[in-house]
């Protein structure tokens, strides 16, 4: 790129930039407002107008996420989502990417577990001009041999590279066997196998039958006005019909009575280590409670028991914390541990020691009140910019929250009693049925279910108790 270039693309692409800084900034006034209605081609849209700043983030839920890719192709929902970046019918990739940059803008397509989210950041001059380039490679995107090549190759190396990773072999083997056989069976972006497999009809074919508006949910958010915004999208997705069928629930995940391990050996100076069992879907009603006690166990930090105990008071873990997966089927709770190989055993048994815990005794009222101060309080960072607004309006309709869902989170967490945390620990929480993998040095942590059933010394009660 010539010196003139570049200083022509330096201008909207560094006051792009500032202004992003400054809407990361920008504290938000009232009550998020939503706009909901629907296209011709079925889409829904949500609109949230921010006038504070001369930007526009756009976001798109297509279904088809990696819960959508076939038998024996693990991978092909993110390679279809990576390639659909890579130019139109009629603009190469090396001219798609020009025209984004020349303008300051940004334009995505990426996929996680569940949907694929195309996306757009642009100045309001610009909006028209990056729309339709997002447009342009959701319905007549380019997928050239050439490119879908480039982007296989670039995926499995990032997969190789992540291999290398202790934690990254725990987690795809504890997915594998919690969830062996159901769409959430294995990692987003495949495996190096599975991904090398995959052929450019293969990207054709999931890009035709996944990429439908008609099953779409489109969040915009910025300096628009919700009808005019309505109008653009019409125009530029007049052509885009058709919806995806649904998908059927697989059962939920579940673990037998007992601890099931498996270890990696590795030569590592550190065992990381994920035990947990099924978990819930997002739509579960008792998903608030679960969040406050997730908090108080081992979600909060250095606030949680896990942490407190096991890393604080014990010195077992360089690094612990547990969550529940929730997606639109139900996901895993699992814990995560990071320890030497000589302690594996020890800190494996204080988490268990934790779970039942929180099953056997109610939290205290300082433990209670200060998750549900942090969960309160934080809830605005999840709508403190644009591009956080439009994924939260995504959540918010993918997951039938309600329109109303940023007034109601607060009262919903607030209303949660120390009756509920435990009565949720005890139907959720399985410590007596929990899959365990650690990559570990096992001739240094001899990891073994014989070591794990005897209960861990002195074991300490949570802090309070």
């Amino acid at each position: 790129m010539s010196a003139a270039a570049r200083s022509s693309l330096r201008g909207p692409m560094a006051g792009l930039a500032a202004l992003i800084a400054l809407a990361a900034m920008a504290p938000k006034a009232g009550a998020l407002e939503i706009k909901r209605t629907t296209l011709s081609n079925g889409a829904v849209l949500l609109v949230s107008e921010e006038h504070q700043l001369p930007m526009v983030t756009l976001s798109i839920a297509f279904d088809a996420g990696a819960r959508r890719d076939p038998e024996g192709k693990a991978g092909l929902a993110a390679l279809t989502a990576h390639c659909l970046t890579q130019g139109t019918r009629d603009l190469s990739a090396p001219d798609f990417n020009q025209k984004v940059d020349f303008m300051g803008s940004s334009v995505s397509v990426d996929a996680n577990r569940d949907y694929a989210s195309a996306g757009l950041t642009s100045l309001k001059k610009y909006e028209p001009e990056t729309l339709h380039l997002l447009a342009a490679i959701v319905t007549e995107p380019g997928l050239r041999d050439a490119d879908i090549e480039r982007k296989r190759a670039e995926q499995v190396a990032g997969i190789k590279a992540e291999e290398e990773r202790p934690a990254y072999p725990a987690v795809v083997k504890f997915t594998k066997s919690l969830f062996d056989g159901t769409p959430y069976g294995h990692p987003a972006e495949g495996y190096a196998e599975s991904v090398a497999k995959l052929t450019s009809d293969d990207v054709r074919g999931f890009y035709r039958d996944h990429y439908k508006l008609g099953s779409a949910v489109i969040a915009v958010t910025g300096d628009v006005q919700a009808d005019d915004v309505k109008a653009l999208l019409e125009k530029q997705l007049s052509g885009a019909h058709g919806a995806v069928a649904s998908q059927t629930a697989p059962p939920a995940p579940s673990v037998a009575p007992g601890l099931h391990l498996n270890v990696i050996d590795r030569n590592v100076a550190q065992a990381n280590v994920i035990l947990g069992f099924g978990g819930i879907e997002r739509s579960n009603p008792d998903y608030y409670r679960l969040q406050v006690m997730n908090y108080i166990l081992g979600g909060g930090g250095f606030s949680s028991r896990m942490v407190k105990v096991v890393r604080s008071k014990e010195g077992l873990a360089y690094s612990v914390g547990c969550g529940f997966s929730a997606g639109k089927f139900p996901g895993a709770f699992s814990v995560g541990l990071e320890t030497k190989n000589s302690s594996a055993n020890q800190a494996i048994k204080l988490v268990l020691e934790q779970i039942r815990e929180i099953q056997e005794h109610p939290v205290s009222d300082e433990e209670l009140d200060g998750a549900k101060k942090y969960l309160i309080g934080s809830f605005p960072l999840t709508i403190d910019h644009q591009g956080a607004i439009a994924g939260f309006m995504l959540n918010v309709e993918l997951n039938g929250l309600g329109l109303d869902y940023a007034d109601k989170f607060p009262k919903l967490i607030q209303a949660v009693t120390k009756e509920d945390v435990q009565k949720v620990a005890r139907t959720y929480l399985h410590p007596d049925s929990v899959l365990i993998v650690a990559v570990a040095n096992q001739r240094e942590a001899a990891i073994s279910t014989a070591a794990l059933e005897q209960p861990p010394a002195g074991a300490p009660s949570a802090p309070g108790h």
